[in-house]
């Protein structure tokens, strides 16, 4: 019921957006999710938020023009999410901001904004190429849906990601890393305060978790949009997995095996923390 329910859902707005000129189609898509509602209401009356309620509206104004011009794999209750843990990070806390999947460019456009209200950089790590060939067995999400990721597919080039994070974003802030993430991570060395993954495969979660999470900074936060997805449930499930190929004991995930965005704050010592 669930799945057919998204699909409906995605199906009208698919022809909606279409036939309604922006300045229609916003306001449509504002009202008609209760979630993004809820989320926008709480994000802009967040005390803990280091930002104007100008600077947060202009924010939301700018996450729904990008959805509209941009084809984006999110909600945004799942964007404002992370834009709150970016801008909730204490000023001295040092480290960037890390995006590990770009897509089209809309997700890094809209963490962009929020990056340069936090005074901080965006590293986006990508192929550019879509997903790598695999041989992993998805078939249905936890909600029932269909999940398969061929080789080649969620593809945006280069060129087009920066196009879209140059018009839509603040490319200023932006760093892109283009490659493999088994290719590129290994050499990235530089401290992190929030990581936002969206790369699908439970192997490109590996890689990322295994080479990313030890340079977040303890109070830091990891987001995943593919909590939804039962191999990759398998991974932040793994105690074996964090203290081999981690370093450190498997962190509490909230929302993990009921949610597609889910999140673990780093405890202040990872090695020493009791799992959830």
């Amino acid at each position: 019921m669930e799945a057919e329910r998204v699909s409906l859902y995605r199906r009208v707005r698919a022809i909606l957006k279409r036939i309604l000129p922006s300045a229609l189609y916003l306001p449509y898509r504002y009202l008609f999710c209760r979630e993004d509602r809820a989320a926008i209401h709480s994000f802009l009356l967040d005390s803990e938020i280091a930002a104007s309620l100008f600077k947060r509206l202009s924010l939301v104004y700018r996450l729904y023009v990008i959805s509209y011009a941009i084809h984006c794999a999110h909600t945004q209750e799942e964007v404002l999410s992370f834009c709150r843990a970016i801008l909730t990070v204490p000023p001295d806390a040092e480290g960037c901001v890390v995006e590990a999947g770009a897509y089209k460019g809309g997700s890094t456009a809209k963490f962009s904004i929020a990056a340069r209200l936090a005074n901080r950089e965006l590293v986006v790590f990508d192929s550019f190429e879509g997903i790598p060939d695999n041989d992993e067995p998805h078939d249905k999400n936890i909600f029932g849906g269909s999940a398969s990721f061929p080789e080649g597919s969620f593809r945006g080039t280069l060129e087009e990601v920066k196009a879209n994070v140059a018009r839509y974003g603040e490319i200023d802030v932006c760093s892109f890393v283009q490659g493999w993430f088994e290719e590129t991570m290994p050499s990235f060395f530089r401290p992190i305060v929030a990581i936002y993954l969206d790369v699908d495969l439970a192997e490109s979660t590996r890689v990322c978790l295994r080479h990313l999470y030890p340079l977040l900074a303890p109070g830091g936060v990891l987001y995943s949009q593919d909590g939804h997805l039962p191999l990759v449930i398998d991974v932040f499930n793994s105690s074996s997995f964090w203290q081999r190929e981690v370093g450190c004991a498997r962190p509490h995930v909230e929302g993990l095996g009921t949610r597609k965005l889910i999140w673990a704050t780093k405890p202040a010592d990872a090695r020493e923390q009791v799992v959830g």
